[in-house]
């Protein structure tokens, strides 16, 4: 079982090509009260240093993950506020943004596909991914003023509300819940590639599924619950990363996810908020 998320799909974050803590029967050493004993990472340096001192053995921390998470984030919301003082909204902004998150994107996948997280790569994603975002939350400030920051606060409230829930127990990342979830986001985007090549060739109108009617409303709203849905993996693999031993430049990895679900979430609000604005 492999997350949603590509960057959190290989070494560090799993045990046994899985989710470390999906695996319910108990492991040998485990029950003797050895967290580490089927740590991925048993064979490195760290293994066999003192358990009690993460953060002096070089393993990641949680830390580790809030301050590349800070800077990762930032650098997005740096990125964002610049393209949105410099580029007004226009055509010549708009190729600007495509190309920037055309950019992001191929960062994006050379980190997913690398072996060891690059801290340049990621922070150049985020770099490129926040100018994207600077133009199109502008343009759709021109239009719905008022949109980008109501969004932002709607995605403080989802990521705040879903890590409340997670803590609190109420959803539990089982492999059967990582394999419904993953199936209908699948599906989620199976469906919305049918639907841009629908669009794209004037087969439906007003683009469609998503539309800034009630189907596109549903729709954004599915996409926000999938994202909420892909924090829960995020949070969970987080966790297991840090219970076994996971390498503190993990880290990276584990803000460069949280920051591609936070995008996610902040761009489907941003066009829920729209479709509520125009429905007024």
């Amino acid at each position: 079982m492999r997350s949603s998320n590509p960057v959190f799909s290989r070494r560090g974050f799993s045990r046994d090509n899985g989710y470390a803590g999906f695996n319910t029967a108990p492991q040998a050493g485990y029950a003797q009260g050895n967290p580490y004993a089927q740590n991925p990472y048993a064979q490195n340096p760290y293994a066999q240093a003192d358990v009690q001192a993460p953060a002096a053995t070089g393993r990641m921390t949680m830390d580790d993950v809030i301050v590349r998470s800070a800077l990762t984030l930032g650098t997005v919301a740096v990125g964002a506020v610049l393209a949105w003082a410099l580029l007004p909204v226009s055509g010549t902004s708009y190729g600007l943004a495509v190309g920037s998150a055309l950019i992001a994107f191929v960062l994006a996948m050379v980190q997913s596909f690398k072996r060891t997280p690059s801290p340049a790569l990621i922070l150049g994603y985020a770099a490129f991914e926040g100018v994207f975002l600077g133009v199109f939350s502008e343009m759709f400030n021109s239009r719905w003023s008022g949109a980008p920051f109501q969004a932002v606060l709607g995605t403080m409230a989802v990521s705040g509300a879903t890590l409340l829930i997670y803590k609190a127990g109420w959803i539990r990342v089982t492999a059967r819940y990582a394999r419904i979830g993953l199936s209908i986001a699948i599906a989620f985007m199976v469906v919305m590639a049918i639907n841009l090549l629908l669009v794209a060739f004037g087969v439906a109108e007003d683009g469609g599924l998503r539309s800034f009617g009630p189907l596109g409303a549903l729709v954004g709203i599915i996409a926000i619950v999938l994202g909420a849905f892909f924090l829960t993996l995020d949070f969970k693999q987080i966790e297991d990363g840090i219970a076994y031993g996971a390498p503190r430049s993990e880290s990276w990895l584990a803000a460069f996810g949280l920051t591609m679900t936070l995008v996610w979430i902040y761009v489907e609000m941003l066009r829920l908020v729209a479709i509520f604005s125009s429905n007024d």
